[in-house]
């Protein structure tokens, strides 16, 4: 499965063209399927540094249980902001083993910053109060292809 999400992510890199010429939404990434508990996520996965910046941008709409992964390097303090998005979302910092570290919920078209609490590698935007109707709060653990145990 961890090969699988590789050869997605070569992909990815490989599809990314530059963020400066976008626009409309980016959604031909590819995807990977995730869990949090019982609750099943469809989400884009963004690992090249054009398609992280571009994220959710221009987007008007999102299935209920989809979302953007943003997957990075090596783990830093992620900060997310809300430019040129048009849906509310919540922002999961999440660790290498799936624990969401900290959430923010962000307003769309702003431009204040959310960061992670700590070093992490993934980032996971849902619709703004998806976690919290599903009870998961920082400490959850996600499951799927990205994450180790």
């Amino acid at each position: 499965m961890k090969a699988l999400f590789t050869r997605l992510l070569c992909l990815g890199l490989m599809a990314a063209g530059p963020a400066w010429s976008q626009e409309g939404p980016q959604l031909n990434l590819p995807r990977v399927d995730l869990a949090a508990g019982m609750h099943r996520i469809n989400a884009q996965v963004a690992a090249t540094p054009s398609s992280r910046t571009i994220g959710l941008m221009f987007r008007r709409d999102m299935a209920a249980n989809e979302g953007m992964l943003f997957v990075f390097e090596q783990p830093a303090t992620q900060c997310f902001w809300m430019k040129n998005t048009l849906l509310p979302l919540t922002a999961a910092f999440v660790a290498d083993d799936g624990t969401i570290v900290n959430l923010a919920d962000m307003q769309p078209q702003s431009l204040d910053s959310h960061c992670s609490a700590k070093p992490v590698r993934y980032v996971l935007e849902m619709h703004q109060g998806w976690f919290a109707k599903r009870g998961l709060k920082a400490g959850a653990r996600l499951s799927g292809p990205p994450f180790t145990k």
